[in-house]
């Protein structure tokens, strides 16, 4: 990215003034190295976001931003109903509540890694992973909507979960306001035969150890130590949430003109908050939420059966699950005054700092756990909400490393099996159904996650906890 037309904040923000349509300005978070690193388009689409009827305060883009569909990934932006806000499916994104989920064990590494291949055996068999690919669980009609009604407390009511999770997960495991009624047929026969399946892409299940903790204050209240091996997840809505996105952003598109909204680019398409057809997506939209919510504790209560068996002596507890890809009604400040907001997070994570009541106890006095998933074989973080992420972001943070390179370019350098072998002399041992796949997560593809990660809590959104290493991946 050109970074002559922007105004240097201070060592990680960066700041386009208000030109020509743009309502508010635009705010780009990132070291030097890392902005400069950023294809032109996503200035170009946050530039296009700040655009938007009823957008406050700023439209934003975090250290991992990549290019998207209208907005960028790694784009925040939150929208004013009073003031002719609007809600736009690109905004949110096709993989709806994709998020993280990281479980303590209690384990040692020392215990695991006499067995890391038969454990990796084991979840291979037991989560199923793929495009396409469906499980165990068959829902009715009626259990259908009753999914995407109750998110993971339905899960957990049906015996796939534990009860204590649920005070661990976003919204307490179910987001209000979800309407079934709003999803289409075609989305919800999709996702009959998908729960507790992983999907593909960049989605797998890790099983990671502490390998160094820079909080120890914070570490101790998430229950972190050094050594210890813990299980990530990171999945979303498969595909109900993509066929949520795809008909909503064909309908808002074509409905634009009706409602007066002059659109800077088509993949923008939005409908306003108060409209039918903006509350008909949110609707859709949480119920596709509740539906992330419910895979995750599903593929988590697989996962932890597997190492129950393994091992006995494991104690599990579930740290946090948090999404990225949704639109929240949200309370902020904005010049003294409190206001409820719609707030987009696209390829971002909430990321409530100390105090703030949406964060349960223990883990309030220290910050919402920000999960950030990095690169296959390359490492994740744990961070905690800043005090400053409400100032910055409207308490937002990056998700993951984001993309340097495009899936195709990456299966033009790289083999899939290279890249298991190499994994494997680093200590990391992948299963995947797929080579190509595995060629397309290839770690050079993504962006360094610990610049990210460190820019991120330089521009005050979050600050880092603990490196998680891992030793497994299961890939989808």
């Amino acid at each position: 990215m050109d970074t002559s037309r922007l105004v240097r904040v201070d060592e990680a923000t960066w700041k386009l003034e208000p030109e020509g349509a743009m309502r508010v300005p635009a705010i780009i978070y990132g070291t030097e190295e890392l902005v400069r690193e950023m294809d032109e388009k996503v200035l170009e689409q946050t530039r296009n976001v700040a655009c938007l009827p009823g957008i406050v305060k700023a439209a934003y883009a975090l250290p991992d931003a990549h290019w998207g569909y209208g907005f960028p990934i790694g784009g925040v932006a939150a929208f004013d109903a009073d003031a002719g806000g609007v809600v736009s499916a690109g905004g949110v994104g096709f993989d709806i509540s994709c998020g993280v989920r990281t479980v303590t064990t209690g384990l040692d590494r020392s215990e695991v890694a006499p067995v890391v291949e038969k454990l990796a055996d084991a979840l291979y068999a037991a989560v199923p992973v793929g495009l396409g690919r469906t499980g165990q669980i068959r829902l009715s009609d009626a259990e259908l909507d009753a999914m995407l009604e109750g998110g993971a407390r339905w899960a957990v009511a049906m015996g796939w979960g534990d009860p204590a999770d649920l005070e661990r997960i976003e919204e307490k495991g179910r987001m209000a306001g979800a309407d079934p009624s709003a999803v289409s047929k075609k989305a919800k026969e999709r996702q009959r035969a998908e729960m507790g399946t992983l999907g593909s892409g960049n989605h797998y299940l890790e099983i990671q150890v502490v390998d160094r903790i820079l909080d120890p204050e914070a570490a101790a209240v998430y229950g972190l130590v050094e050594d210890q091996v813990v299980i990530t997840i990171h999945c979303g809505s498969r595909g109900l949430g993509h066929q949520i996105g795809t008909e909503f952003l064909r309908e808002m598109a074509i409905a634009a003109q009706r409602y007066g909204i002059v659109l800077p680019d088509r993949e923008l398409a939005c409908a306003p908050l108060r409209s039918e057809l903006g509350q008909r997506y949110l609707g859709a939209m949480r119920a596709a939420i509740n539906c992330a919510l419910a895979n995750r504790e599903i593929i988590d209560h697989l996962a932890r059966g597997v190492l129950r068996r393994m091992f006995p002596q494991a104690k599990m507890a579930l740290l946090f699950d948090v999404s990225h890809n949704t639109c929240k009604l949200e309370r902020h400040r904005i010049d003294g005054e409190e206001k409820e907001l719609f707030v987009h997070r696209k390829g971002a994570t909430r990321a409530f700092g100390p105090g703030h009541p949406d964060v349960p106890e223990p883990l309030r006095k220290v910050g919402q756990p920000v999960l950030i998933g990095g690169s296959m074989g390359t490492g994740s973080w744990v961070l905690a909400g800043a005090p400053t992420s409400e100032e910055k972001s409207f308490a937002s943070a990056v998700h993951g490393a984001g993309r340097a390179m495009s899936r195709h370019e990456a299966t033009r350098q790289y083999r899939g099996d290279q890249i298991v072998a190499e994994l494997r002399e680093r200590g990391v041992v992948v299963r995947a159904p797929s080579m190509r796949g595995v060629a397309e997560e290839a770690p050079a593809a993504y962006k360094d996650v610990d610049a990210v990660v460190l820019a991120a809590e330089r521009a005050g959104l979050a600050r880092r906890v603990a490196y998680l290493r891992p030793i497994v991946c299961i890939k989808g």
